[in-house]
């Protein structure tokens, strides 16, 4: 496997407003897909994320296998981390009975010590970095627990807080907000911002993929999980084939 890819052009997308759109949309996906395999099929949270794990695990190995950006991989990737991230976050806050708090400290806990391996081994962790198949090795596994991390948070907003899932995805999206603010206003490092806006992300999709199909009784619209994930799914792909899509850049 070669040390370094071989242009100035990343393996990831540019980062611009459809990038965030697809990924908002991945996320409530994710939530939507990971339920209905472990609720609506009963297949449990732990065959859930064995399956979903398997299917990441495969993912990541063909995006690391090739040598230029495939908007529709990348994406899957995504999509895969989205649904194991749902799966495994409910299997630790709720099969083994940790808890939304607990299981959002430990997977927060991971989360930072991804990034502080990945910082202390290459000397950033921004995404402009992404030139070798150890950087990306690293950036994989710190959105895997990111989005494992924002179904956490999500589950602990819309629960433990007593906002419900409308009231947690106003939350976050308000956290995305000043996020926004201070990319425009501030000069604050943009590779935090970037990974503050990553990490909430997931927590929104995950309150909104709730709100869609949880029962009425619970504060959702009780909507099909399988056609949620359709319509979903469908959006991702018109967005990734209809709006501009181009690989980003590496720094001279």
């Amino acid at each position: 496997m070669q040390d370094r890819y071989d242009d100035a052009s990343s393996k990831l997308p540019a980062v611009t407003l459809g990038f965030w759109i697809i990924k908002i949309a991945a996320t409530t996906l994710g939530e939507t897909g990971g339920d209905a395999v472990t609720m609506s099929m009963n297949l449990g949270y732990l065959v859930g994320t064995a399956i979903f794990a398997s299917l990441f695990i495969a993912a990541v190995a063909a995006q690391i296998g090739v040598k230029r950006y495939h908007p529709f991989l990348y994406w899957a990737v995504i999509v895969a981390t989205t649904t194991a991230g749902t799966t495994l976050a409910d299997y630790v806050d709720r099969s083994l009975g940790i808890g939304y708090l607990g299981g959002s400290s430990l997977l927060l806990a991971l989360l930072l010590l991804s990034l502080a391996v990945w910082y202390r081994t290459l000397g950033t962790v921004s995404v402009e970095s992404v030139v070798t198949p150890k950087a990306e090795a690293f950036y994989w596994t710190t959105i895997m627990f990111s989005q494992t991390l924002g179904t956490a948070l999500g589950d602990w907003m819309a629960d433990s807080t007593g906002l419900g899932y409308g009231g947690g995805a106003l939350v976050f999206g308000a956290a995305l907000v000043a996020v926004v603010a201070a990319y425009y206003r501030t000069n604050v490092s943009r590779t935090m911002l970037f990974w503050a806006a990553f990490i909430l992300t997931r927590p929104l999709g995950a309150t909104v993929g709730d709100f869609l199909d949880k029962p009425l009784a619970d504060g959702g619209l009780a909507l099909s999980r399988y056609a949620a994930t359709a319509v979903l799914a469908a959006f991702m792909v018109a967005c990734i084939a209809l709006l501009p899509k181009r690989a980003g850049r590496h720094p001279a």
